[in-house]
């Protein structure tokens, strides 16, 4: 009973692969290998499920089902040619020479066997060509490397030529078999920088993708090593290592893809023990005075960028979790760093930043209200543990904490500042007689008056002694601290021009002052990021942004400061730009509840006068003309840590503004614009993503794509701007879209395609269907172009769907721009496919009369459309062209035949009387002499 379902089984798995249905095949030959012990039929079942594997591009499964087949029958020639497939995919040309050598012998005659014969051959000969070249040049640029008499441009040479070998496969594996590690290993014990970067980018481009090796190298070189080297103050080779390291933790986690190896990934070993045990030397070097401020800044960025999850679906937070309960003090420790104390670690001026980004990623990364009260929890205990009435320093440190904490998670910071004794030891520090207090106390005073109820809770305690300070203090850093405090607190209405808490122009003196010193170059770049600060909240008042954009020193001098190395200034740029257009969100006035609220003698948010569109508008064309688009096409390339979500956001949003008028939309791409926008549409937050790709569209609707998106990043345009087909966004979003897809589908094959992989085609025929004219007008003419791609047209080919039936009744609508699109792509599906032609006739019964119309219509593009169709019909089929003839269609292409084709008209009557000449070849019709 078993064999004869196993037969039955094969029979069933026979037919699943005459269908090409592979897998269902594979599935029925597995379950017959399971009923049967026959030998014969063991063989046949294994060899036909490698035929499967090799369908389906599993190549090892194939490979080994083909072994099986040939343990059984050494001569199954099937077996043997399959292997030897499969093998040739997995890179084993020698094993598969061998295989095909058998089936050779064994029909001497077949072409395909010596067809591949010849092939393989020349592949090993170039393979092995390859291999004794690249051996020989490794050996070469090693000799030259560590041979210290070499000349500098040689050394120069083999160092670069090294790096290059490690980026490809073949290159990286044979620099690796060639003891290459103890060689890099000793390039580094040369302690010459040059040679060191070298080494490590050699060994950076051997770990990339390739898990075995990259375990080989980190057990090697050793993860405190590495370490060590990116604690050195050197700032290039502390990026260089942190690249390698970056490199080993993808190559561990699986998080570069690399591609399937076979037998490889056996030899590799569970990774968990080596990241956690990465994870703890990142950790350590935080807290050692040993590591340099950039050291420390890289091991900020690892794990910043490797252990909080990327994608919130994913459950699995433990990493973070390992975190918060064996680093997160030490972190706090780089957070409460003080820069005049003697303590003080070696920072740079994103240091203490990037610490609290890595908070704050940490804190966004729990998952349940226990986990956060314990992150808490730990936070209260290290600040409150530092509080000391015998020692000065350590409460300095303990309100530089909390103001760190307060830009990352501002919720855990805010909790943190209703501690006891908080808020008044901030309060007391700004009266105390050493600038040092000072200095943090300001700090801390300016990040905790975010909220209305905390500024104005400062105002009433504070404010007189940040006006004492600023009036006394000699001390610039101070100064400047302590006028951003007065700027934040002056701005605390937001956009509100009624909720003002300082006096009339008192907002306006503070930003003259900002100003002042951010055109003063002589002071340090630290200082000058403080006056950046305080006008990113001045310029939430009208009068000020207004007199800033006609600054232009000044405005030149904060773009300026955008591009320079230190990156915290970014969200301050950012905010500034975003308040300066006008691209925050601002809630709708609803006449009824603003009434409302006057009749019970509520507040009623004003509107400032320079808020209208035409300030906005004035104020976008200085900040063109300033050259903005270049800074914020340097600022999108800042590192990844320092540019948040946020920041990415605002960017998003002010590249939004800027793009609102065409006609400002080509100089924003000749200065980069187009390209700076993609990342911004690709990562951030959801709504940052929706602004970026907004304003893609914008450029993708009126520019060139070669030049707006040069080379390989037009095709990264695509996935932006079908996000925005979508029934969430607004139709301004959706028009602009099929715009910029209609573009897009214009410019060649390979981006239909792209638009077509993307999924795009079901919403752009919803978009059809809309009662919205322009909606309705962009997605025809959109699908106009994407029928001239042959997956388009299968789409219209398949039975069971209404999408000619629906390009066939836009053809008969009164608009004629969405006609003119209609019937571009009834024109092309009917040219391209015969059964087209047949299946139009059978879509509607008013297809005649649309066709008619079409011929006679006004609109010389459209009438020519029209004939274009009839050309084709009449081309399809003689029963087809006999039923045309018979109508009226005849008369109108006489009509038209007949007309004196001026220059405007020739290609609509030539059209006319090519139809005439094909019912005349038909002999429906004779010509007039």
């Amino acid at each position: 009973m078993a064999e004869a379902e196993a037969v039955q089984l094969k029979e069933e798995g026979n037919r699943h692969f005459q269908l090409q249905d592979y897998k269902a095949a594979a599935k029925s030959y597995s379950q017959a290998l399971k009923l049967t012990k026959d030998k014969a039929l063991l063989a046949t079942l294994y060899r036909n499920r490698a035929a499967c594997g090799l369908k389906t591009e599993s190549y090892v499964q194939a490979a080994s089902d083909a072994s099986r087949a040939i343990d059984i029958n050494s001569s199954d020639i099937k077996a043997l040619y399959r292997r030897c497939q499969a093998l040739e995919h997995l890179g084993k040309l020698a094993q598969a020479f061998k295989d095909v050598q058998c089936c050779a012998t064994l029909e001497p005659r077949n072409q395909n066997f010596q067809e591949r014969l010849r092939r393989l051959n020349t592949s090993i000969q170039e393979k092995l060509r390859v291999q004794f070249s690249t051996d020989s040049r490794v050996q070469k640029m090693f000799e030259i490397l560590l041979d210290g008499n070499s000349e500098a441009d040689k050394l120069e040479k083999a160092a670069n030529n090294l790096i290059v070998l490690s980026r490809e496969e073949a290159g990286a594996e044979r620099i690796f078999q060639n003891n290459g590690v103890a060689l890099l290993l000793q390039l580094l014990d040369t302690k010459r920088p040059e040679l060191m970067l070298a080494a490590v980018r050699t060994l950076s481009g051997m770990c990339s993708g390739h898990r075995a090796r990259a375990t080989a190298i980190l057990h090697a070189v050793r993860i405190d090593r590495i370490c060590s080297l990116m604690a050195v103050g050197n700032e290039e080779l502390p990026l260089t290592v942190c690249n390698l390291l970056q490199a080993i933790i993808d190559a561990l986690s699986g998080e570069d893809k690399p591609e399937h190896r076979g037998k490889e990934e056996a030899l590799v070993l569970d990774t968990k023990k080596d990241l956690k045990q990465i994870t703890n030397h990142l950790l350590d070097m935080l807290v050692s005075k040993k590591v340099s401020g950039q050291g420390r800044d890289q091991a900020l960025n690892l794990l910043s960028k490797n252990v909080p999850r990327k994608d919130l679906a994913i459950h699995d937070n433990s990493r973070t979790i390992y975190v918060v309960d064996n680093g997160l003090r030490k972190i706090l420790k780089v957070v409460g760093q003080v820069p005049d104390l003697p303590s003080c670690l070696p920072l740079t001026d994103n240091t203490r930043m990037l610490a609290s980004i890595l908070i704050n990623k940490l804190y966004d990364d729990l998952r349940c209200d226990p986990e956060r009260d314990h992150f808490h929890k730990i936070c209260e205990e290290y600040i409150t543990g530092k509080f000391d009435p015998q020692d000065m320093d350590k409460n300095v440190i303990a309100i530089q904490t909390v103001s760190g904490i307060l830009q990352g998670p501002f919720d855990l910071g805010n909790q943190l500042l209703g501690l006891k004794g908080v808020m008044e030891m901030m309060v007391a520090l700004c009266g105390s007689e050493r600038e040092t207090d000072q200095l943090v106390a300001v700090e801390a005073l300016i990040h905790a008056s975010t909220k209305l109820s905390r500024a104005t809770f400062i105002i009433t305690n504070g404010v007189s002694l940040l006006k004492e300070i600023y009036k006394t203090t000699q001390n610039e850093k101070i100064k400047i601290r302590t006028l951003v405090g007065l700027c934040k607190l002056g701005s605390a209405g937001g956009t509100d021009y009624g909720l003002r808490q300082f006096a009339e122009g008192s907002t306006e003196k503070l930003a003259k002052q900002c100003r002042k010193w951010l055109c003063n170059t002589s002071t340090d770049t630290r200082t000058r990021r403080w006056a950046a600060e305080g006008l990113a909240y001045l310029t939430l008042d009208a009068d000020v942004k207004d007199d800033f954009v006609q600054d232009i020193p000044a405005l030149q001098a904060m773009l300026e400061l955008a591009k320079t190395p230190d990156k915290t200034i970014l969200y301050s740029v950012a905010t500034t730009l975003v308040n300066c257009t006008n691209s925050y969100d601002v809630k709708e006035v609803i006449p009824e509840l603003v009434q409302l609220a006057k009749f019970s003698k509520q507040h009623v948010p004003e509107e400032h006068p320079k808020d209208k569109k035409d300030f906005v508008d004035m104020r976008v064309k200085r900040l063109l003309k300033a050259g903005v688009i270049s800074a914020l096409a340097c600022m999108v390339k800042a590192d990844n840590a320092i540019l948040t979500d946020q920041t990415k956001e605002l960017l998003a949003r002010v590249f939004l503004a800027l793009c609102d008028n065409p006609k400002d939309r080509g100089t924003i791409v000749a200065q980069g614009g187009g390209k700076a926008l993609i990342p911004l549409a690709l990562e951030g937050t959801d709504v940052g993503k929706v602004k970026a790709a907004h304003a893609l569209a914008k450029i993708a609707a009126v520019s060139n794509p070669d030049i707006a998106f040069p080379g390989e990043r037009v095709y990264e345009v695509v996935r932006p701007l079908v996000s925005l087909l979508n029934t969430q966004r607004d139709g301004l979003q959706n028009y602009e879209a099929l715009l910029g897809l209609t573009n897009l589908s214009e410019r060649s094959d390979k981006l239909r395609q792209k638009i077509f992989k993307e999924k795009a085609l079901p919403d752009i025929e919803n978009y059809m269907f809309e009662n919205h004219d322009q909606l309705r007008q962009a997605a025809t003419e959109c699908m106009c172009n994407m029928v001239v791609n042959k997956e388009v047209q299968e789409r219209f080919l398949a039975d069971g769907n209404d999408r000619l039936k629906l390009v066939v009744l836009l053809c008969g609508e009164d608009d004629d721009k969405v006609q003119n699109a209609a019937a571009g792509a009834l024109a092309m599906l009917t040219a391209a496919h015969k059964k087209l032609c047949f299946k139009m006739t059978q879509v509607t019964t008013q297809w005649l009369e649309i066709l008619q119309r079409l011929c006679l219509h006004d609109q010389l593009s459209v009438q020519h459309r029209g004939l274009v169709i009839a050309y084709n019909l009449l081309a399809a089929d003689a029963e087809l062209a006999k039923k045309l003839v018979e109508s009226e269609l005849l008369e109108i292409l006489t009509v038209v035949g007949k007309q004196e084709p001026d220059e405007k008209r020739a290609a609509v009557v030539q059209t006319a009387r090519e139809c005439l000449i094909k019912c005349m070849d038909y002999g429906f019709i004779k010509p007039v002499s």
